[in-house]
């Protein structure tokens, strides 16, 4: 039976290569810019506004979205999109 000698480097390496792949799957999920489309719930979420309000943007036409069934999607890029055309600089 051969048996291996584990060093302090070797976990080390270990170490910082474990870091590095949940950083990267803690980006990828937590990342909404990953989808595409987003579910009411999801937007609602992102933006911090009630499924009313969420409504009264897709009724005056401030967010485009898709209906497939009887489920609507939003396009993340067109809210970011929205969010940086309404910005508002305030100079104090």
């Amino acid at each position: 039976m051969s048996r291996k000698i584990v060093t302090n480097e070797d976990l080390y390496q270990f170490k910082t290569e474990l870091i590095n792949e949940i950083k990267q799957i803690l980006n990828y999920e937590g990342d909404e810019s990953q989808k595409k489309w987003l579910k009411s719930n999801e937007v609602q979420q992102l933006l911090g506004i009630s499924s009313g309000t969420l409504q009264n943007l897709r009724v005056n036409g401030t967010l485009p979205y898709s209906k497939i069934g009887g489920v609507l999607y939003y396009e993340y890029q067109q809210i970011i999109n929205i969010l940086e055309n309404n910005m508002v600089n305030c100079r104090f």
